[in-house]
């Protein structure tokens, strides 16, 4: 049953081809797919029994060699680590065309089982490869004090009554940051927090909900009870789809990596954006305040915003709608940073502008950004190219995107802009990771697997344009399909 669907649905444009275009067959405006017809993948194509059962024991026992492996991870030497994590995601592309086949029912529980295996590896043990969290927990000290996070650095001799032996320790202990006379895990502590204002709403409610010197675990435990939501939320999205979507989400590595074990505060956003886009029953105005919600958060989810507004340029019914998605996004982000605005005396923009810098985004060469732009054109070309490439792209996804598939475009859209701009980053694609659960184009996945190679080893620029090749691959094969 489950393989004839998935080729079913592989006669349809592909994202990387279209950027989210409206098919000949228009799906319910609910958003809802309905189940293909008698002899198009429906009940009386299903396989058989023993074959079901089958492939559901191959993708159990992959899972669980995957499990085994990602709890290695997380006391890995680093030198080690990203070979560790590879094998995890080789295990998790096996396990995910394993569950291929299976029918929904007993998919449904294996992919609940094993997803809430998997999200809990990540809380065996401190962060792995990222100190932003303690950045976290420092905002969220610094808000239950009483005093804005935007107006002082970590290094700021007026905040040193918040110090502690856990955030602060003595400098012998290594892996630590420098500051006057003393030593912090906080990664630049000398530069003001970069963090939209619901993010540090977020850093002080976890503060004031964990123990006294809890540490680290309270931001773990609450990327994974998010991790776990959005899963249980994808399967309820999905049922009427392909319940087995919800498995490029549950079993994926970077969600017990990025999400819970580093405790990204990205697993907002995307909690935020997955049942934004994915909800059939959404109204226009609440898509847009969860959207703002989601940028609010975390800036990066900015790219996924015209997926709610795919087709809104085709006519005027369509335009009126993308109003009343983007009119209460706008609201939402406007009215999160007011109190900030108005309880702080620096810049709620914090280090903004200097990280755009550092990384290189504003001029190109200065780090690995523009990549594979890079490779063709000269450096100073580089950011114009992305540019136009992005504005058609977003321009296609509005004036052709299907809004009963708004997942579709955002896809598109937000994996285009990672290509293109070659993030050293890898929890920027927990997002698209939730938009492949929702989409089901599993070769876009290739981008989170480059993110973590240019993070981890030198052969960033390589591994996107692996990443690419891969998504461009699938769409040839996908047309060929069509055509034939």
């Amino acid at each position: 049953m489950r393989r004839c669907r998935h080729e079913h649905d592989s006669t349809t444009p592909p994202p990387a081809a279209v950027a989210g275009s409206r098919h000949v067959t228009a799906a319910p405006r609910s958003g809802a797919v309905s189940r293909p017809a008698r002899g198009q993948g429906g009940q009386d194509d299903a396989p058989p029994p023993h074959r079901a059962r089958r492939r559901a024991g191959v993708a159990a026992a992959l899972l669980a060699a995957q499990v085994a492996v990602l709890a290695v991870i997380f006391h890995a030497a680093p030198d080690r680590l990203f070979w560790w994590y590879a094998a995890a995601w080789t295990l998790f592309g096996a396990a995910a065309w394993a569950l291929r086949g299976v029918p929904d029912r007993p998919a449904g529980r294996l992919i609940l089982a094993g997803g809430l295996a998997v999200i809990a590896t990540g809380l065996l043990g401190p962060p792995a490869t990222s100190t932003d969290s303690f950045r976290y927990a420092w905002d969220g000290r610094v808000q239950a004090a009483g005093i804005s996070p935007y107006d002082h650095t970590p290094a700021d001799p007026a905040l040193a009554h918040l110090r502690d032996p856990w955030l602060f320790p003595d400098c012998a202990q290594g892996r630590l940051y420098p500051i006057d006379g003393a030593c912090t895990r906080i990664n630049r502590p000398t530069v003001h927090t970069i963090y939209p204002p619901l993010a540090e709403a977020y850093f002080l409610l976890v503060d004031r909900l964990s123990p006294e010197g809890a540490r680290h675990k309270p931001l773990q435990v609450s990327g994974a009870l998010l991790a776990a939501g959005t899963m249980a939320a994808l399967r309820v999205m999905l049922r009427r789809r392909d319940v087995s979507r919800a498995a490029y989400w549950a079993w994926c590595p970077a969600v017990p990596m990025e999400a819970v074990n580093n405790a990204h505060v990205d697993m907002l956003a995307v909690a935020a954006v997955v049942v934004a886009l994915g909800a059939a029953a959404a109204r226009p105005s609440g898509r847009g305040v969860l959207l703002g919600a989601a940028v609010a958060v975390k800036l990066v989810p900015v790219v996924a915003v015209p997926g709610a507004l795919a087709g809104a340029l085709s006519n005027a019914s369509a335009f009126r709608r993308g109003l009343r998605i983007l009119v209460p996004a706008g609201l939402v982000v406007v009215l999160a940073y007011l109190p900030y605005v108005l309880a702080s005396q620096g810049s709620v923009l914090g280090y903004l502008s200097g990280y755009v810098a550092e990384e290189g985004y504003d001029e190109a060469g200065a780090r690995d950004r523009y990549a594979l732009l890079r490779w063709p054109l000269p450096d100073s070309w580089a950011l114009p190219a992305a540019l136009v490439i992005l504005a058609a792209v977003l321009l296609h996804v509005i004036t052709r995107g299907d809004p009963d598939r708004p997942w579709r475009g955002a896809l598109v859209l937000t994996g285009a802009a990672f290509l293109v701009l070659t993030p050293g980053y890898p929890w920027y694609a927990l997002l698209i990771v939730g938009l492949v659960a929702l989409d089901g184009r599993w070769e876009w996945l290739g981008v989170p697997v480059a993110g973590a190679a240019a993070y981890l080893t030198p052969a960033g620029a390589p591994a996107y344009a692996a990443a690419a090749a891969l998504a461009a691959g699938v769409w040839v094969v996908r047309q060929h399909r069509m055509s034939s």
